[in-house]
């Protein structure tokens, strides 16, 4: 057989058409319609076989189709009403950010994030963490934040995932090639290339530097995929979670030490910097050796100005899901490094680990995350909970709800997971503009305008989207597996658009509990046909390439798909994406989640479907918790703490067939008129009503920016000017009040209150404290009442009030008084706390010293 070399010929974009190219090179067009539908409209066929990536597209596109679009006046007319709105976009001096905070930020905000998942056509992501992170970037964009991104570009992407005969997941390599993505290399004005390097094992490796246009801001991806480096190095960009734990660590240097040594060498000078998770902790480091070798200034120094600037946010519930390393690969990675800190293994090693730690235990990115920001957040009500109890060691002896990890709850952006079909709807209901007003609940109270009978035809006409959508998907995946033509042909009738069609689609973790539906398969069959109200389910998600277990719950529901009970009832779409994703939760009746909880730090997929009409079916948990009110969808439970998983399974599978049985099937094919579910339409339009306002990034992106992104701005300020000055002093006033604070006492504590026979609603009790100071001026200290309703021995909804000094006493001693407020009846208890305070502090427990009295 003849080996041929092979070539590819570029078609050439006539002038009329290169506004195209200037479109395709943004991904502002992937949350447009109108400039999706204008690539689609070059070569329909080709736009789906290149995967809606429209550089692949003018890539492979034929000559002579682009000639003919040439002198195509109502396209050319459609391009360039795109290409000014782009335009107008990107120069958009109205922005929220211009109107509201203009000036507050002199730099931009950094964001890092091992992952970002803006489009199928860019597959740098593996699931909700990069979903998120490409939602946050968009967000910025809109709300005209200054904000850079950072991350790393993975050659082979995350995996292609393909079940075979008998089911099995198989993870297939994409090798990517870089030049047909939305991408272009950094460079300099001179043409040339734009590098940096790290340090790995004692060698340098070169970083080579991507951008990626997101609207107004842009993504730097790193690559080392370079001629200049080993084999071993230019595989570190090579697999998103890809490899073990040494692969992970080169990683996370690449991500942490060459992301912020990338911004250098690109000239930005960011204001703050923001880690999402622990993956780009190390970014804390380098900031501050950077400060160290620029401005010539000892660590702690460094550290304060570094750390007040950063922003770390957790997603992970579990301690087992986060990122750590041994001593002995702490120490092969960083021996270096450390000489540069100019401090030991052991003061590094302490930074990614609990306060009070042991010399083995291994180095927590988390920990890091935490130590190296002075603001950090969970991201639900929830989790902001639950991340405080998981990390209360790294601030040992604080009140679990003083821990400051704070939270911002996850959103979605809205014009990305939209459907075209119930954007052009809200359009002609709620008037011009409406997108500028997403986060005001009044805007979408007018969903109650929208007709009946438009908005269940517009529903239903997107179901049957989705269902001839999965149809193609299976019917390829048949094809693919080799399966007989009467399979094949079977595809084409799949599902029913008239059938309550229920979505679950998410990474296939175990305690996602994909299977809970299928736990008493005769209830589940007994819904699947019953003759008057059936329903279907279609799944889709990945599992790990390394978690058998999830691999497992996908063959499970692949073998139930092909019983003949369940055929045609119960599809499960391979490779899912967030192509697939757009189709499932803009189509879906109802959408399933049913993890264990408190495992579910947010999630967002639930989030996309709200705003298309769809409605949550769903555990207590994450966001949810704070969106459910009894009428926009139903909660799976109870809860039961300290139970077995088993046990828990058991009740929620239970409560899940109830609702489906007892109340959202009925609800779904009553119609009082023989046409329209007025019920559910009701259900639907408060499921709009409550989630599209409150769970968007807009609302999330400006908590950040009010919260976390201008305050850490202007401390970065403070402690920077004159040369160090503030930070200096901090440093210093943190030596010198830890040296003293073992003197620091509550000597004596007592409560006078008027009624002799105890304490009456509306009474205010007096409280006086002896406290001894040492060497601490008055001024450094905080003197508290720390009081609560008793509870087993806790307190439980804890509150302080400010004890005032009042006159100091003759062995030293400083008096101090103040009162508590008597407004409910019941049992309570108290104490009274020193904490050192300091004007630049920004956590309370920033320095883990209390001195309790005793009780």
């Amino acid at each position: 057989m003849v080996n041929f070399l092979r070539f590819s010929i570029i078609p050439q974009l006539p002038p009329q058409l290169e506004p195209l190219r200037e479109l395709a090179f943004n991904l502002w067009f992937s949350w447009e319609p109108e400039a999706v539908a204008l690539f689609k409209a070059v070569d329909p066929d080709l736009w789906e076989k290149c995967y809606h990536n429209p550089v692949k597209l003018l890539q492979r596109v034929r000559q002579a189709r682009l000639t003919e679009l040439a002198t195509d006046d109502p396209f050319l007319r459609r391009l360039s009403q795109i290409i000014q709105r782009l335009r107008q976009y990107m120069g958009a001096k109205d922005t929220w950010y211009a109107k509201n905070r203009p000036g507050s930020l002199p730099g931009p905000i950094a964001y890092f994030s091992a992952e970002f998942g803006f489009h199928e056509s860019i597959p740098d992501y593996s699931g909700g963490l990069g979903i998120l992170a490409g939602d946050h970037c968009k967000a910025a964009s809109d709300l005209g934040l200054p904000f850079v991104a950072i991350g790393l570009l993975y050659r082979c992407g995350y995996f292609i995932q393909h079940l075979n005969k008998e089911g099995w997941q198989e993870a297939i390599p994409m090798n990517l090639s870089f030049n047909e993505l939305p991408i272009t290399e950094a460079r300099r004005a001179d043409g040339t290339p734009i590098t940096t390097q790290v340090t790995i094992l004692d060698r340098p490796v070169t970083i080579r530097i991507w951008e990626v246009k997101v609207g107004r801001i842009i993504m730097y991806a790193l690559d080392t995929d370079v001629p200049e480096n080993r084999e071993e190095d230019r595989a570190i960009t090579s697999e998103l979670y890809g490899g073990d734990l040494e692969m992970r660590i080169r990683q996370e240097i690449v991500l942490g030490i060459g992301g912020v040594r990338a911004l250098k060498a690109l000239g930005i000078k960011p204001s703050v910097f923001h880690m999402n998770e622990g993956h780009a902790a190390f970014l804390g480091i380098e900031r501050i050796r950077d400060i160290m070798a620029e401005d010539h200034v000892e660590f702690y120094t460094a550290q304060q100005s570094a750390t007040v600037s950063n922003i770390f946010t957790t997603h992970t519930p579990v301690p087992a899901g986060n990122d750590s390393f041994s001593p002995d690969l702490m120490n092969r990675y960083f021996g270096h490094y450390i000489r540069e800190l100019g401090i030991d293994i052991d003061e590094f090693m302490k930074f990614g680990r609990p306060w009070l730690h042991q010399p083995n235990e291994p180095f927590s990115m988390t920990i890091l995350g935490l130590r190296m920001s002075r603001r950090s957040n969970g991201v639900s009500a929830r989790h902001g909970e639950v991340s405080r109890k998981m990390w209360l060691n790294v601030w040992p002896g604080a009140p679990v709800q003083e821990i400051p990890i704070i939270s911002i709850t996850n959103g979605v952006h809205l014009q990305t997971w939209l459907a075209s079909e119930m954007r052009n709807l809200y359009e002609k209901y709620f008037g011009a503009g409406w997108q500028q007003r997403i986060s005001n609940p009044d805007l979408w109270r007018r969903v109650s305008d929208i007709p009946d009978e438009e908005l269940w035809q517009t529903h239903l006409g997107l179901k049957k989207k989705l269902v001839e959508f999965v149809r193609r998907r299976v019917k390829a995946q048949r094809i693919r597996q080799g399966e007989s033509p009467d399979r094949i042909r079977a595809a084409d009738h799949l599902l029913d658009p008239d059938v309550l069609t229920i979505g679950f689609a998410r990474r296939f973790a175990t305690y996602k509990r994909a299977t809970l539906l299928f736990k008493d398969m005769q209830r589940f069959k007994a819904l699947i046909h019953n003759a008057d109200r059936p329903i279907q389910i279609i799944m889709a998600g990945k599992a790990h390439p390394r978690d058998d277990a999830g691999k497992r719950f996908i063959q499970q529901i692949f073998n139930l798909m092909h019983q003949p009970d369940f055929e045609g009832r119960v599809v499960f779409v391979e490779d899912y994406d967030s192509n697939v994703a757009r189709h499932l939760v803009q189509g879906v009746d109802i959408w399933l989640n049913n993890p264990l909880r408190p495992l579910e730090a947010s999630g967002t997929s639930g989030q996309k479907v709200g705003p298309n009409g769809g409605v949550n079916l769903s555990v207590l948990d994450g966001w949810w918790i704070e969106c459910h009110n009894g009428k926009n969808g139903w909660a799976i439970g109870p809860d039961i703490p300290d139970k077995a998983a088993d046990y828990q399974d058991e009740v929620d599978s239970s409560a899940l067939y109830n609702i489906l049985e007892q109340q959202a099937v009925p609800l779904y094919y009553t119609k009082p008129d023989g046409r329209l579910p007025l019920a559910w339409l009701n259900l639907m339009r408060e499921s709009i009503r409550s989630v599209s306002p409150v769970f968007n990034t807009w609302r999330m992106v400006q908590e950040y920016a009010e919260t976390f992104y201008i305050p850490a701005a202007a401390g970065k300020t403070r402690l920077m000017a004159s040369n160090y000055k503030e930070a200096r002093e901090l440093a210093e006033w943190k030596k010198d009040v830890r040296r003293a604070w073992p003197q620091v006492a509550v000597r004596e504590i007592a409560c006078d209150h008027p009624h002799p026979f105890g304490i009456v609603v509306g009474e205010k009790i007096s409280i006086r404290a002896k406290v001894f100071l040492g060497e601490i001026n008055p001024d450094n200290v905080l003197v508290e009442v720390y009081y609560g309703e008793a509870n087993d021995g806790e307190l439980s909804q804890p509150a302080t009030n400010f004890l005032e000094m009042k006159n100091r006493d003759s062995d030293g001693s400083y008096w101090y008084t103040g009162t508590i407020d008597a407004t409910e009846s019941g049992a309570y208890g108290f104490n009274v706390r020193v904490l050192p305070t300091h004007r630049n502090l920004n956590q309370k427990h920033e320095l883990r010293l209390f001195a309790w009295g005793q009780a």
